[in-house]
C-alpha cells in the first residue's frame, strides 16, 4: 500500500471566468530502438497513458490546478496521483480547451475546462501509487497513442504541442535538452 493520498474535492479548484482550470503533462520516456545498425542506437520516445475511469481509451494525467500550487506542480501532482509517476517537466505544450460532462457544478454550469499540458520526463515509476486500484499504465509509441487516445483534445495535445516541443529541443543541439537522462549516473 502507498502513503500517498490523492486530492479530492473542489474547494481549492482554480477557475477563472466559469471555466475550469486544470493541469496535466504527457509522462516520456527514452528507450533504445529495437532496430540494429552499425551506429548507436537510436533513441525511440514512449508516452504514458493510464486508462478511463469513465470508458473506452486512454488518457493522460490532469485534473483541477487547486489554489495552494503552481500549475506544474499540479501537472506533477497529477501524475503521481493517477499515473504513480515521478519526473521533471520539461516543457509547456500549450492550453487545451474542452468541455467536461462529470465537471459541471455551481462554479461551473456548462463544465468547461482549460488544460495547461506539460511534457514530464519519467525518471521513476512508483509500485504503488494513489489510484492504483482504479487506473492501468501503458507505455505506448506515440503513433499507438494517437490511436488509442480517447479526447480529441488530448490527441491534439500529443500531435501538435508535444511533437512541437520535440522538434523544438533537437533543434537547440542540447544533448540535456534531447535525452534528460544523459548524463546522469
Amino acid at each position: 500500500m502507498t502513503d500517498l493520498v490523492a486530492r479530492t474535492g473542489r474547494l481549492q479548484q482554480r477557475y477563472e471566468a466559469g471555466c475550469r482550470l486544470v493541469a496535466g503533462c504527457i509522462p516520456f520516456k527514452y528507450r533504445d530502438s529495437d532496430e540494429t545498425c552499425d551506429s548507436k542506437p537510436e533513441k525511440m520516445i514512449e508516452v504514458l497513458m493510464i486508462n478511463s475511469q469513465s470508458g473506452p481509451g486512454l488518457l493522460f494525467p490532469k485534473g483541477g490546478w487547486e489554489n495552494d500550487e503552481t500549475v506544474e506542480e499540479a501537472a506533477v501532482r497529477e501524475a503521481l496521483e493517477e499515473a504513480g509517476v515521478r519526473g521533471d517537466i520539461m516543457g509547456f505544450l500549450g492550453d487545451y480547451d474542452f468541455k467536461s460532462k462529470t465537471h459541471q457544478d455551481e462554479f461551473n454550469p456548462d463544465g468547461s475546462c482549460r488544460a495547461a499540458m506539460f511534457a514530464l520526463f519519467v525518471k521513476e515509476e512508483l509500485p504503488s501509487w494513489p489510484e492504483q486500484s482504479t487506473r492501468r499504465r501503458r507505455w505506448l509509441s506515440i503513433p499507438e497513442a494517437v490511436e488509442n487516445c480517447r479526447y480529441p483534445w488530448m490527441q491534439k495535445a500529443l500531435e501538435e504541442g508535444f511533437s512541437k516541443w520535440r522538434a523544438e529541443t533537437m533543434k537547440t543541439g542540447n544533448p540535456e535538452d534531447q535525452d534528460p537522462s544523459l548524463g546522469q549516473e
